[in-house]
């Protein structure tokens, strides 16, 4: 589609509502998404690193009681 100004642009022949609504609730819901997976990303890293810890901690433990 072709626009004469800028200001016809924006207006997009009379729809921009519904045009720029649709724009703005993509790039919420794709904000939304990465956010989500950044934060869901580092909550798994923090637990494989707890659990790794956890089971070194086990390990020597066992390892403490057998020389006991």
């Amino acid at each position: 589609m072709y626009f004469d100004s800028f200001s016809d642009f924006l207006a997009m022949g009379g729809y921009a509502p519904y045009v720029w609504s649709a724009f703005g609730i993509t790039v919420l819901a794709m904000v939304g998404l990465i956010m989500t997976s950044a934060l869901t990303h580092r909550k798994l890293l923090r637990e494989i690193k707890n659990n790794l810890a956890r089971e070194q901690r086990m390990k020597k433990a066992k390892e403490l009681e057998s020389t006991l």
